[in-house]
């Protein structure tokens, strides 16, 4: 079992590195975001090749134990209809209670970009919700959960010009995710995301 301080270790940073580099599907049109076919769908799906990581501490569950969030833009075009969607890998580590478990603290986000609130409510927790056959993202480790929220691309836009984030679910106070690091890289691919050729 893999225990993490409040500092990251050597072996968390790299473990969120490797799920990182994992996260995103294999084509890419440039460094941060990338596009590929539904193979089933035939609609193209756009997304960042860099998500947002935050986390929350739960010691109470387990001693060091953390639930992170990975957050990343999803664009899923058919026949030139675009629809957006934010997608969440919801994940554990070193704690007993699986994502599915807290799927009902999920069903409404609230991301906090420099203090303004945006809520969202699920659309789906399957790729089947956004109109794809097969997961845009791979899963940080087997046993994440996929959530995705609609929203748009003026919605989007302050979460990547944010210099603060936060992420609240459960609607209550102590169920707020803070920023892993400092976002930058996930922001970049957002931005890139929004202000690509496709749209």
């Amino acid at each position: 079992m893999l225990f993490l301080s409040k500092r990251p270790s050597a072996l968390l940073c790299v473990l969120a590195l490797v799920a990182a580099a994992g996260v995103c599907g294999c084509s890419s049109s440039t460094a941060l975001t990338g596009e590929k076919l539904d193979p089933v769908t035939s609609a193209t799906i756009s997304y960042s090749e860099q998500p947002l990581i935050f986390y929350r501490d739960v010691s109470g569950r387990a001693a060091l134990a953390k639930d992170l969030v990975y957050v990343a833009p999803v664009a899923v075009n058919r026949g030139g209809n675009y629809r957006y969607y934010i997608w969440l890998g919801i994940w554990t580590v070193a704690g007993e209670e699986s994502p599915d478990a807290t799927r009902g603290e999920f069903e409404s986000i609230i991301l906090i970009a420099d203090g303004e609130p945006l809520q969202l409510e699920i659309t789906g927790w399957t790729v089947a919700a956004i109109g794809a056959s097969e997961p845009v993202y791979s899963k940080p480790v087997a046993s994440a959960a996929d959530a995705y929220y609609e929203l748009t691309l003026d919605q989007l836009r302050p979460i990547a010009e944010a210099e603060h984030l936060r992420l609240h679910v459960g609607g209550n106070g102590r169920d707020m995710f803070e920023p892993w690091d400092d976002q930058r890289r996930g922001k970049a691919a957002i931005l890139e995301f929004i202000g690509g050729p496709t749209y």
